[in-house]
């Protein structure tokens, strides 16, 4: 899953897809589409085509269970950029715009819901719930990724525009949800040159 792409649960016969697929499958489905605090074991378990038994045999809470809905992905966001820095070995300022490019895209689908990991955050505020690790881990290793591509692009005070683009993109997710698709996430692509280009 990149922002706003959620995973289908797998389509193929239960005995051919493990149980623990199935379940973090659904999982991520409902709780992106649903929200984390809505949907409950129960629910989870039957659009997994299995029970509550099987469930907590692999996942000893709800809690651990959205801790690893949550490992899931962000390592999809960090695989995706991954596949982008590798397009863009030689052109960091391009990755940069091809990642806001991708994110754009994908808040645009019709059944997007902004960024999962920061929807989580939101309804995870505690601070001992497992899951905020995962989601503090997976923001600042954004940031960083962001502020190395900048540094390598030549641009002047890379951490603060580093800082300026996760905001840029968290801040879309949001007004996706608050205003639209009209609002400043059809400007994403001219807002992020505006500031690339500030600081050459």
């Amino acid at each position: 899953m990149t922002a706003g792409r959620p995973r289908k649960v797998p389509e193929q016969s239960t005995a051919v897809v493990p149980p623990r697929a199935r379940i973090l499958a659904a999982a991520q489905d409902l709780f992106y589409h649903q929200g984390i605090r809505a949907v409950g074991v129960e629910l989870v378990a039957a659009s997994a085509d299995t029970n509550k038994m099987t469930l907590y045999r692999h996942f000893s809470s709800k809690d651990e269970l959205v801790a690893e809905y949550l490992k899931d992905v962000a390592g999809e966001i960090e695989a995706a950029w991954d596949r982008l820095a590798a397009r863009h070995a030689d052109d960091p300022r391009g990755h940069i715009l091809a990642w806001i490019d991708e994110m754009g895209r994908q808040m645009e689908r019709p059944e997007s819901r902004g960024c999962p990991i920061t929807n989580a955050a939101i309804e995870l505020p505690e601070p001992d719930h497992p899951g905020r690790a995962v989601i503090e881990a997976h923001k600042r290793g954004m940031r960083r990724r962001f502020a190395e591509r900048c540094r390598a692009a030549g641009l002047k005070d890379a951490d603060i525009i580093a800082d300026q683009l996760v905001l840029l993109l968290d801040g879309a997710g949001v007004a996706l949800q608050t205003i639209g698709r009209k609002g400043p996430l059809a400007a994403l692509r001219r807002q992020a040159e505006w500031l690339l280009g500030k600081a050459q």
